[in-house]
């Protein structure tokens, strides 16, 4: 069975190489088809177009597999209804004894259940105050980084300490601190995405070039990369030992990245994408 994928690019060779890293495959794996060569525009500002190519892969039988029912998902599992203990029968008083005098004994017991104590309440300590990071100059990525997330976080509710670092790469990492219910993390990390699309929106309007910007809080990323890799190898010995290709669920761009590099030199496995945002998963078949 042949599927198409499309990609686009800033040049065709860029659109190729895209498409090739996040399918994960050889360009010898893919018949490449130029759907529309990239334009610069006037000055290179104005009507510009990105390249866009269609690579075509034949792909295997497909099995699914849910990620977040194994050990991504941090909710406890639910009971399964059929396993719900049955009611107890009523024995039949036909052969059941008299009562004696000792059942008055328990009489006290029903007067405390009748006229129970009022619950003390538990009041919860206050949490010690956030100790702001270092500010940062508004004038650079990391400023209007650190600045549009101090004001968003205050609008949300939310005491946290905006701490920012430019890497190597020149990119912009964020690390909140005192988030400790987990709100600016959300489900699955998906609030914390959301952030992070918007504050690089901030970063990159009117400049040139582009900076990347990585939000975390709670050492959120870590664990969930953490988890991806063990599911990717989990995942890979299933594909090897039944010989079916295996489909995760959908996914963000981030942790497919994960999922790509974690398998990227398995002996026995390959990895690629399909599907259209939001709804694209990583799908893993025998090379």
């Amino acid at each position: 069975m042949i599927k198409s994928y499309e990609f686009t690019g800033r040049t065709t060779e860029e659109a190729i190489n895209a498409g090739l890293s996040e399918l994960g495959i050889d360009i010898s794996d893919a018949k490449v088809e130029i759907v529309e060569e990239g334009s610069k525009g006037l000055f290179g500002l104005f009507g510009s177009r990105p390249a866009k190519v269609k690579l075509s892969v034949e792909e295997q039988e497909e099995e699914t597999e849910s990620i977040f029912a194994h050990m991504l998902d941090v909710e406890a599992p639910k009971a399964d209804k059929k396993q719900k203990a049955a009611p107890e029968k009523k024995k039949p008083q036909q052969n059941r004894k008299p009562r004696t005098e000792k059942t008055d004994e328990a009489a006290p017991a029903e007067k405390k259940e009748t006229a129970p104590a009022p619950e003390k309440k538990v009041e919860e300590a206050p949490a010690a105050p956030v100790e702001p990071a270092p500010q940062a100059d508004p004038g650079t990525s990391e400023g209007k980084a650190q600045q549009f997330l101090q004001e968003l976080t205050k609008l949300m509710g939310v005491e946290v300490a905006v701490a920012v670092k430019t890497d190597e790469e020149g990119n912009v990492r964020v690390n909140m601190t005192g988030d400790s219910k987990g709100i600016l993390i959300g489900r699955r990390g998906e609030t914390l995405d959301a952030l992070q699309y918007l504050t690089s929106l901030q970063v990159n309007k009117g400049q040139e070039g582009y900076t990347r910007v990585t939000l975390d809080t709670e050492n959120y990323r870590a664990k969930r990369e953490e988890a991806l890799v063990r599911l990717a190898n989990r995942m890979a010995n299933k594909c090897q030992k039944t010989g079916r290709k295996v489909s995760l669920e959908a996914m963000n761009p981030y942790e497919r990245r994960i999922l790509h590099s974690a398998l990227q030199n398995h002996p026995a496995v390959t990895t690629h994408s399909e599907g259209e945002e939001p709804n694209r998963r990583v799908i893993i078949t025998l090379k």
